[in-house]
Parts: structure tokens; sequence; C-alpha cells
């Protein structure tokens, strides 16, 4: 056998085993692939992670819906509220970042401008693809209302402390963070009072 006929049998030969190997990787007319086990572990995570933003999200949003009726109800109280107000409004936005939570940073309109009491108790911060949710009871006496939304503040931060088993480390670790802030909110809307 000569170099020539060595070379055009490996080259037919190396012809064969590429023609070979995409006829092991691609579907070949067979129908649509189907995924792998890791790519429908990897749906799976994220599909949970989602439903664990979406949750998160709502959480906050109630909270936020509360604040926004104790201002709606107490504008006297706003001086004191409207900076923790904001503060949850801030942690609607940054829990629904990067999810489908629907929750992005500029949904999320203030109650109040420059510390000034809100005006209307009609137009609570929302989506405006959700149906409005009935109206936050609030207690008529400030003092009442302020604990009822320490009570609120303690729920939502107990949420996200029970999230935290099921959420990935970085959004764990925001979890916790949101979580700890709502423990603060709640000493300064009670304990904090009495100092």
């Amino acid at each position: 056998m000569t170099t020539t006929g060595r070379r055009a049998l490996l080259a037919a030969g190396a012809a064969a085993g590429a023609a070979a190997l995409v006829g092991c990787t691609s579907s070949g007319g067979e129908g649509p692939r189907r995924p792998g086990a890791a790519e429908r572990e990897a749906e799976r995570v994220a599909r949970a992670e989602a439903a664990l933003r979406a949750r998160s999200v709502a959480v906050a949003r109630g909270l936020l819906e509360r604040y926004d009726a104790v201002l709606a109800a107490h504008p006297a109280l706003a001086p004191r509220l409207t900076p923790l107000r904001s503060s949850v409004a801030a942690h609607v936005g940054a829990l629904g970042e990067g999810g489908t939570g629907g929750g992005g940073t500029g949904a999320v309109e203030p109650a109040a401008a420059s510390g000034s009491p809100v005006r209307s108790a009609s137009a609570p911060a929302r989506s405006t693809t959700a149906p409005s949710p009935a109206p936050v009871p609030v207690a008529a006496d400030p003092a009442t209302a302020l604990g009822e939304l320490a009570a609120a503040e303690r729920t939502a931060s107990d949420g996200h402390t029970d999230a935290l088993l099921a959420a990935p480390p970085e959004y764990a670790r925001l979890l916790a963070s949101v979580a700890a802030s709502g423990a603060v909110h709640a000493h300064l809307l009670t304990e904090g009072a009495r100092a």
C-alpha cells in the first residue's frame, strides 16, 4: 500500500468516525430530544426558586400594604413610619430581582414624599395587573396600630427565616438580611418607642 493510499484510507476512516459521532449526538429524525437528568434537575431548581421568590415578594408586599394602610389611617405617624416603609419597599424590589416574583425596584411608589403625610388611602403601591386585595384593617388607636404593625413585621421576618432552608445560597443571604431588618423594625415599633 502506498503512502497516498494510506492517507486516503485514514481520511475515509476519519470521515466515517465523524459521521458515526454525529449520529450519536443528534436525534437523527427520531423526534425531539429529551432533556437529560441534569437539565430536568436544573429546571426543577429554577421553578422552585421562582416560586420561593414569588412567595417572598408576596410577604413583603403584604407588609408594605400594611404600612400604607397605617400611614393612611394615622398620618401623624409618618415621620416615624416613612423610613421603615421605605426599607420594606426596597425589600420588595430586592427580593424580586432576578426572578419571576414580579417585584422590580421601580414598581413600588413611596407612600409619602419628603416625610409628609399620606394623601390617599385608596392608592397603595401594587402591581397594575394584580387584583385589588381587601383593604387592610387598621386599629383606630395609633399605639395599637403600631403594635399590629410590629406583629406583622415579626410574622414577615419569621416567614423569610423559614424560607432560608429552601433558598439557594445567594438568595438565602438576602432573605436572612431582610428577616433581620424586619426584627429590627419590630423592635423599633414596640420597644424602641418606650426608650
